[in-house]
C-alpha cells in the first residue's frame, strides 16, 4: 500500500537532512543578523538611515529608467507598442529617479510612509508563515514568539501610519533589533535535538 503524505507548511527539522536543517540555519542567521544591522542603524543614524534608502530608491529609479528606454530604443524584437510602452515607462522612472535625488528631505517622509506600510505587511505575513511553519518543530516556542511579536509589530505600524518619522523609526529600530536577536536564537537552536539523534 501507497504511504500519503500530507503536504503542509510546517517546519520540522526531523523530516531534513543535515544540508537542509544547515541551509535553514543559514537563513535564520542571515535573516537575523540584516534585522539586527538594520535595527542598530536606525537607532544609531535615524535620519541618515533614511536618506540613505532614498538615495538607493533614486538610483534605482534613474536606472531602471535609462534601462527601460534603451530597451525601447533598441529592442527592435519587441512590437511597437510594447516599445513605446517600454519609453514611456523608462522616462517615468527616470523622471522619479531624478525627482527622488532632487528631493530627499520630502523622498524620505514618502518613504518612510510607504516603507511603513510596507513592513506593516511583510511583518503580518511573516508572522503568520512562521506560525503556520512551527507546526511540529522543537523549536516552536521560539518560532511562536517571532510569529506574535512580528503580527503585532505590523499590526502597530498599519494602525498608526500618520504616525511620525521619529517614533516609527525607534518603533522600527526596537523591534528589527528584537526580530533580529529571536532570529538568531532560532538560527542556533533549530535542528538540535535531529543532530543529537544522530
Amino acid at each position: 500500500m501507497q504511504e500519503t503524505r500530507n503536504i503542509g507548511f510546517e517546519l520540522d527539522a526531523r523530516e531534513l537532512t543535515a544540508r537542509a536543517i544547515t541551509a535553514v540555519r543559514v537563513m535564520f542567521a542571515v535573516l537575523g543578523i540584516v534585522a539586527l544591522g538594520v535595527g542598530i542603524a536606525l537607532m544609531v543614524w535615524p535620519g541618515h538611515t533614511l536618506s540613505v534608502g532614498a538615495v538607493l530608491i533614486g538610483i534605482y529609479f534613474a536606472v531602471a529608467g535609462v534601462a527601460r528606454i534603451a530597451m525601447g530604443i533598441l529592442g527592435s524584437a519587441l512590437s511597437g507598442g510594447l516599445r513605446a510602452l517600454a519609453i514611456i515607462m523608462g522616462v517615468l522612472m527616470l523622471l522619479a529617479g531624478v525627482i527622488t535625488l532632487r528631493n530627499l528631505e520630502a523622498s524620505a517622509a514618502v518613504l518612510l510612509l510607504v516603507v511603513a506600510i510596507t513592513i506593516g505587511i511583510g511583518w503580518i505575513i511573516d508572522g503568520i508563515m512562521v506560525l503556520v511553519e512551527s507546526g511540529k518543530a522543537r523549536s516552536r516556542g521560539w518560532a511562536i514568539t517571532y510569529g506574535i511579536i512580528s503580527i503585532i509589530a505590523g499590526a502597530v505600524v498599519l494602525g498608526s501610519p500618520a504616525i511620525t518619522a521619529t517614533v516609527l523609526v525607534w518603533i522600527a529600530a526596537f523591534v528589527f533589533v528584537v526580530l533580529g536577536i529571536v532570529g538568531l536564537v532560532r538560527a542556533f537552536t533549530f535542528g538540535r535535538h535531529t543532530e543529537a539523534a544522530l
